[in-house]
């Protein structure tokens, strides 16, 4: 019996070189804001054409770990946006055919916890933006899109009080979703847009007084509402979710 292998995958060159430049990114041994040597440069030192170093940077451009500042022909070390980061998260949940329950029990699981955790660290500074994205939610609520718009970014701005960036990072992705979640919920529950703002109240003023166990119990209450008014609209948490 004779055994078989599978033909060896030759990788691109410009894959290798994306690889290499990512690698030095990743270890910090080139930091956020320092710029790269110039394409020329690179090409030399790789022994690749302009072309497949350019491809190269692309690549790494599109992973949000290099870019190019208006007026300059240097590219420079970024960090991911973490948005941009999430919506590939959010993207494959969909098309594992996330559901409002499979939000709902996230949801239940990571922001209470959360939320008491930015109870404890947060500054004035988040506290003025936790302000700041309740207010938008009160000001635009009558326009569905952006209510639910308003309604995620009082969520992250909580996030953004916790000072943990793994936490905020695990929330982004459900926050694009609960978007579209809310969306086909909100107008057919007439309360919904006042027990949000009521939420918004009371976890301000928890944070405020740095009282975790507070904001962790209103979180809960808050996450609890979410799923009321689904039952109060009569629509399954099976519902399948899209954006």
């Amino acid at each position: 019996m004779s055994v078989e292998f599978a033909p060896l995958l030759i990788e691109p060159a410009y894959r290798r070189v994306a690889a290499a430049i990512g690698a030095r990114i990743l270890s910090r041994e080139l930091r956020v804001g320092e710029r790269l040597p110039p394409e020329v440069q690179l090409a030399r030192q790789f022994g690749v054409n302009r072309s497949t170093l350019r491809e190269a940077l692309r690549e790494l451009e599109s992973r949000g770990l290099v870019q190019r500042h208006p007026g300059s022909k240097l590219l420079s070390v970024s960090r991911p946006p973490q948005r941009a980061v999430a919506r590939g998260v959010s993207h494959a949940l969909l098309l594992h055919d996330a559901t409002v329950r499979d939000v709902w029990e996230a949801l239940t699981i990571l922001e209470p916890p959360l939320t008491a955790v930015a109870a404890r660290e947060r500054t004035d500074r988040d506290l003025a933006e936790f302000e700041a994205a309740a207010a938008a939610f009160r000001a635009d609520q009558a326009d569905t899109d952006l209510a639910v718009q308003r309604a995620a970014d009082v969520f992250r701005s909580i996030g953004r009080a916790a000072h943990n960036p793994v936490l905020a990072l695990a929330q982004e992705p459900l926050l694009q979703l609960l978007e579209p979640s809310l969306r086909v919920m909100i107008d057919k529950v007439p309360q919904a847009r006042s027990r949000i703002a009521s939420a918004h109240r009371h976890l301000g003023e928890s944070l405020a007084a740095g009282d975790a166990e507070r904001a962790h119990g209103w979180m809960a209450r808050h996450i609890r509402d979410f799923r009321r008014g689904y039952e109060i609209a009569g629509i399954g948490l099976g519902l399948r979710l899209s954006l």
